[in-house]
Formats: C-alpha cells, sequence, structure tokens
C-alpha cells in the first residue's frame, strides 16, 4: 500500500474518511482517491489568504494565494532529498547550485524551472544560455517562487494565457472526471469510489466509477483559473505502477500508455501536434501508427552502434510509446516499476507527445526527456559535466555531471555507448 499523505490542515473528518477507505482495502492513493478531497484540505472559510497577483480575488476561499500554492503546499516537502510518491517538486534550498532537483516522476520535477545554465562565454566556441523557465510548464505558485513564462504570452500552439497556468489548468482538483465500466467518462451519475491511475486500482463496476488517469480534466473542463477554452478531449487511457517516483538504475518504470495523450495535450497545444498533414510539428497520435521501419528500428536499437536489441526487451522509458489500446486489463499487465514488462512497441503503438517531453518539466529546454541540442549524451564513457575540462562545453552545456544523470533518472552511463549520440535514433537509427 501506497505512503498515506495528509493535507495540511487535515480535520479528524479526514482521518475518519481515510480509515474507513483503508478498512474497505481501497488503495492509497493519499488525499484525493480518484476524485474529490477534503474541502478543508484546500480551502478556509475564514481565514483564506490574500490574492497573489493574476488572481482577481479570492472568492474561491483557498488556503494559499493561489491554486498552485495551495497544490504544492502537500506536493512539495522542504528537506526532501529522496523521491517520494506524491511530490512533484523539489524545494529551493535543497537544489543549490550544481545540485539537481530529486523528484524522479514520469512527468519529472518542477525544480527545473529554477535551474538556468550558461556556457562556453570566451572558450571559443560561442556561449550557449538554457533558463530555467525553458525547462517546463511554468506553473504560477507565487508562495514557492513558480512564476510566469516570460517569453510566451499564451502556451505555444495555442491560446492559454501563461498568466493563468496553474496546476489546476491540467488536473481537475475536485475529480469530477470518472471512468466508467464501459470505458466511457464522465462527470456525473455513479460515484467515484477510487483511483483509476494504478496497476492496482479497482476496475469500475457497474455501481462504481474509479477517477480518470491523473485527476485530469476532460471535455468541457475549464478551471477556474481561465474559462475561455474549455477542453475538447478526454483523459488519456494510461496506467501507472504505484511505485513510480524512483530511480531507474535497477530497473524501469513502465508507465502503459494506452491512447490519447497527444489529443489530450492538444486541448492547449492544439498545433503543436502536427497531425497528418506534417506541416507543424513532429507528428503524433492516436492515428500516426509505427510504420514497419519505425518498429524496428525501435526494437533493434540499444544505444549509439548496437543495434542487437530484440522486440521482447526493447521498451525504454527514455522513449516510451503508446499501445494503442484503452484495455485496462492489458495496460494493467504492462505497467510495472520492476523492470519486468519490457516489450517494445508493433503495429498497433503510435508516438505521442511524452515519447520526447516529460509532461511538468526536465533538465533540458523544452522540457525533453534528453538534450537535444547537442551531440553527445555521454561523452567518453560518462555523462557529460562542467567539472570535467576534458568536456568541450557545447556538450555540458553549464551543468554537472550529476544533474546530467539525474535527467536519465539515475542510469549509469553504461547503459549507453561510449560515444552515445541523441536518442532520436531509437526511432531512427541512424547514428
Amino acid at each position: 500500500m501506497a505512503a498515506i499523505t495528509c493535507p495540511k490542515g487535515s480535520s479528524l473528518g479526514f482521518w475518519i474518511l481515510l480509515l474507513a477507505a483503508t478498512t474497505a482495502a481501497i488503495p492509497a492513493s493519499a488525499f484525493h482517491s480518484g476524485g474529490t478531497g477534503e474541502c478543508t484540505g484546500c480551502h478556509d472559510m475564514h481565514q483564506a489568504q490574500s490574492p497573489s497577483e493574476g488572481m482577481d480575488n479570492n472568492v474561491a476561499l483557498l488556503a494559499g494565494k493561489d491554486p498552485g500554492s495551495v497544490c504544492l503546499d502537500c506536493h512539495l516537502k522542504a528537506g526532501q532529498k529522496q523521491p517520494e510518491s506524491h511530490l512533484v517538486a523539489t524545494a529551493d534550498p535543497d537544489m543549490p547550485a550544481g545540485m539537481p532537483p530529486f523528484q524522479l516522476t514520469p512527468g519529472g520535477d518542477f525544480g527545473w524551472l529554477k535551474k538556468s545554465y550558461f556556457w562556453g562565454a570566451g572558450s571559443g566556441e560561442g556561449g550557449g544560455y538554457s533558463p530555467g523557465e525553458r525547462h517546463g510548464h511554468n506553473i504560477v505558485a507565487d508562495e514557492y517562487r513558480f512564476s510566469l513564462d516570460t517569453e510566451h504570452v499564451t502556451a505555444p500552439g495555442g491560446n492559454y494565457p501563461s498568466n493563468r497556468l496553474s496546476c489546476i489548468s491540467c488536473h481537475d482538483p475536485h475529480g469530477k472526471y470518472r471512468r466508467f465500466a464501459d470505458g466511457s467518462i464522465g462527470t456525473v451519475g455513479i460515484p467515484i469510489h477510487a483511483s483509476g491511475s494504478y496497476d492496482t486500482s479497482p476496475d469500475p463496476s457497474g455501481d462504481r466509477a474509479v477517477g480518470v488517469y491523473r485527476l485530469l480534466g476532460g471535455k468541457g473542463y475549464a478551471s477556474s483559473m481561465y474559462d475561455g477554452a474549455p477542453f475538447t478531449a478526454d483523459p488519456p487511457a494510461a496506467v501507472s505502477p504505484e511505485n513510480f517516483n524512483r530511480p531507474e538504475d535497477r530497473g524501469e518504470t513502465r508507465v502503459a500508455y494506452g491512447k490519447g495523450m497527444s489529443e489530450w495535450c492538444a486541448n492547449c497545444h492544439p498545433a503543436q501536434s502536427g497531425g497528418t498533414g506534417r506541416g507543424k510539428a513532429h507528428t503524433a497520435g492516436n492515428n500516426i501508427k509505427f510504420s514497419a521501419g519505425v518498429a524496428a528500428n525501435y526494437n533493434s536499437y540499444v544505444a549509439s552502434g548496437n543495434l542487437t536489441g530484440n522486440p521482447s526487451t526493447s521498451s525504454s522509458s527514455m522513449v516510451p510509446f503508446e499501445m494503442g489500446t484503452a484495455d485496462y486489463a492489458v495496460l494493467k499487465g504492462t505497467a510495472a516499476s520492476t523492470g519486468g514488462q519490457t516489450a517494445g512497441p508493433g503495429a498497433s503503438s503510435n508516438v505521442m507527445c511524452l515519447s520526447c517531453h516529460r509532461a511538468h518539466a526536465s533538465g533540458w529546454d523544452h522540457a525533453t526527456r534528453w538534450n537535444m541540442k547537442t551531440e553527445f549524451l555521454v561523452f567518453n564513457g560518462d555523462y557529460p559535466g562542467v567539472e570535467d575540462p576534458t568536456v568541450p562545453p557545447r556538450i555540458s552545456q553549464g551543468r554537472t555531471r550529476g544533474e546530467i544523470r539525474k535527467t536519465f533518472y539515475d542510469r549509469p552511463p553504461t547503459a549507453y555507448a561510449t560515444y552515445q549520440r541523441s536518442l532520436c535514433n531509437k526511432c531512427h537509427a541512424k547514428d
């Protein structure tokens, strides 16, 4: 059973509800449990805080200055330097210069938004700059020094305003969206009795629904921060192993992505998905199936110069793919945190936005899973780093070796070639 976490200011009512849920053997997916949590975990009826700049007023009686700060009251913990299930960001004092953020969820750690890098000035190579705000979704959470994107007024490829971006822009804090036994998704009807996000989650039944993946908003969703563009796509079919926030040096964390991830991302980034026209971006989505050649490349690719892989062991969480199914029995059987579920793509598989990007943030520009702006990911048998004078600045790009290793979720450099090139080659195999 997962670790239990309680919201700040929890009342006796929370513990009574929690005891009832635990006694009924419902998986402990913590405060939300697939739907609405305890009201007073996020709202204060009598002493709501003054709103921060960007909020019109605090009509929601939030227990923090803005929705993002309320979320991080539980999802960020100062002093925590090890991955912990529900944490999505590392506190400022815990990641001084040269030290990486510590949380290793599949979505990444928002702490990377506060890590900016410079390199190369005066080296004869020219200079470079990778500002923290380019490393992911710039959530606004005033109490934790997360601020809006200063370059993009709206979401790239869309109209969502940057000054309104918050955790609840993507995740429904009230958890209204639910999955029914027939696979359909709605906001009303039979009650949600547990999370539907995990391989240990119960299945929905005739009188009980489960929450959608990660409490994501679905069709018609418009957060209280911005109601100008209701979502047009429902959450994806996906399943996570219950133990998902962990280093991957002893086995990969495989989230079973089924279908619909890119379509959901297009709620805010419609022009970024590319689509079948192949005009604006890398194609992605349910209809963009792997060609036989791409699937063969993926399944054979192990590392630069090593094409000895096979379909039964080729899956990599550094380059995940969608399986092309909404069959939750299949998805639950695939999700794993032991490295045991390793089969690669087949004819029904497709590329998705998360094949290349992390949903929250990463150590690289545009929240990519690896550095797409250098020729080598591993240099002379080790991850590059500024502490090694033999590594050209254009390759280490201002990061320490420890920071770069953390972007690979602590995989040893020996998992790759002595001079490993871009993981784009996992699908395209041209190195």
